[in-house]
């Protein structure tokens, strides 16, 4: 006969809820999080302020004194700002397009083919991305040099895919191998072809892994300094990665253009991040699952 011992009232009482944080823990959890964010805030907040102060205060603490939109105005009638800002939307929009193209096409047939070549192409794929800048820079310009692409959006573009795409094409490989591959098969029943079959069936299904990859392509191409410095000359050809530099030299610095540009040249970056952030973490979660 099994008997059972029912817990005294005291005994519930004095059990400890799992899970459940002392409160020392949680006040140093807080304060952890909150100095957090202050560091993470911080320099953001410095630049918007910055922006909207005369030169006379630019590296003063004296934020809310003279507060003024002069910076702006200056920076969008007095420099070749806004064809800074189009030649970087242009080169970072054609990446973003073409680097999604690439990188889904080649990371789905990784996933579900076998070819020769199919390990060395992801090995290949791999190592590129041990490279630093300061090592392919003079190779890739000897290229470009050679092909008549310097000075040229498109030069750029394919500078930028060749940054962006091996390491997009991994993530998706990734992604791809999450989705079940009956999938595949329902579609070459219904007579799809494999491109078919990936554009209707596949593709829509991937859109976590799709934003990450437009995210991470788009962000490389707007935030790069090196190579549109070293490819592009002339104030009708750069992007802002070379244009803010037109604002410091050997003799000073214009902190409040800089700042302001700063500050627009962050919009889009964060427009980007909002569309796609839903399926950010989603997304890269995913692409790390299987390799």
């Amino acid at each position: 006969m099994v008997t059972t011992t029912t817990p005294t009232p005291q005994a519930v009482v004095n059990t400890p809820i799992r899970g459940r944080r002392s409160p020392l823990a949680s006040v140093a959890l807080h304060v952890t999080l909150i100095v957090a964010s202050v560091i993470a805030v911080f320099p953001v907040l410095w630049v918007l302020l910055t922006s909207l102060k005369p030169a006379k205060y630019a590296i003063t603490t004296d934020f809310f004194k003279e507060t003024t939109l002069e910076n702006y105005t200056n920076l969008l009638k007095d420099t070749p700002f806004l064809t800074w800002f189009g030649n970087s939307l242009l080169v970072a929009g054609l990446t973003t397009v073409i680097g999604v193209f690439i990188s889904a096409t080649t990371g789905y047939a990784v996933s579900r083919f076998r070819f020769p070549g199919k390990r060395g192409l992801m090995w290949t794929l791999l190592i590129t991305q041990m490279f630093p800048v300061a090592v392919l820079i003079v190779p890739i310009y000897n290229i470009m040099a050679s092909m008549g692409l310097l000075n040229q959006p498109v030069g750029l573009v394919i500078t930028y895919l060749t940054i962006a795409v091996p390491f997009c094409a991994w993530m998706m490989k990734g992604f791809f191998d999450t989705i079940p591959r009956e999938i595949d098969e329902s579609g070459y029943v219904d007579g799809l072809t494999p491109f078919g079959t990936f554009w209707r069936l596949i593709l829509p299904l991937a859109k976590p892994g799709i934003a990450v990859t437009a995210f991470y392509s788009f962000i490389t191409a707007w935030g790069e300094v090196a190579y549109a410095s070293a490819f592009m000359v002339g104030d009708e050809n750069l992007t802002l990665a070379g244009g803010l530099q037109k604002f410091v030299n050997q003799y000073g610095a214009q902190w409040g253009p800089m700042a302001a540009a700063s500050v627009l040249i962050a919009i889009p970056a964060a427009l980007v991040f909002l569309f796609a952030q839903r399926h950010l973490v989603t997304g890269m979660s995913a692409g790390a699952v299987k390799g």
